[in-house]
């Protein structure tokens, strides 16, 4: 099983991008737009206070008739922040992911924030990593080591 770490150093661009809860929701969906993200974390200063999905606008915004110009983050922002290490494997994001309905865990580390996996992110390291097994096998069937 790979480590988050690794699958972190894998990301063509690992940077993690934050919002203050101040800030609106129409900017939050600028900034997810401008950067082809799904999820912002929500933080003031170095704390982790909320995380805003794409599923908190459907589910907060859009279908409770609020609109985005005058909504603020900090309103519809999920508080209850799952997170994970850098030291845990892929097997376990994807297990914590599944039983919890979650698209985006934050990896934390000594209680900084480091990172953002995503479940493509897992998707991709998944496949790659049964991808070797496969080729292994197969070398190993044919015995063209």
């Amino acid at each position: 099983m790979t480590a988050v770490a690794k699958i972190l150093q894998s990301k063509p661009d690992a940077t993690v991008h934050t919002i203050s809860p101040a800030a609106s929701v129409l900017d939050a969906l600028q900034l997810m737009a401008d950067k082809g993200i799904g999820a912002l974390i929500v933080t003031e200063g170095a704390s982790i206070v909320g995380i805003f999905t794409e599923r908190d606008y459907a589910r907060k915004i859009a279908l409770m008739g609020r609109t985005s110009a005058v909504t603020q983050v900090k309103d519809v922002m999920t508080t209850a922040v799952m997170f994970v290490r850098p030291d845990q494997t892929s097997e376990q994001c994807m297990q914590l992911m599944s039983n919890n309905r979650l698209r985006h865990l934050p990896v934390v580390d000594n209680g900084k924030l480091v990172g953002m996996i995503s479940i493509g992110d897992l998707v991709k390291d998944i496949i790659s990593e049964q991808k070797f097994i496969i080729e292994q096998l197969e070398n190993y069937i044919t015995g063209s080591h």
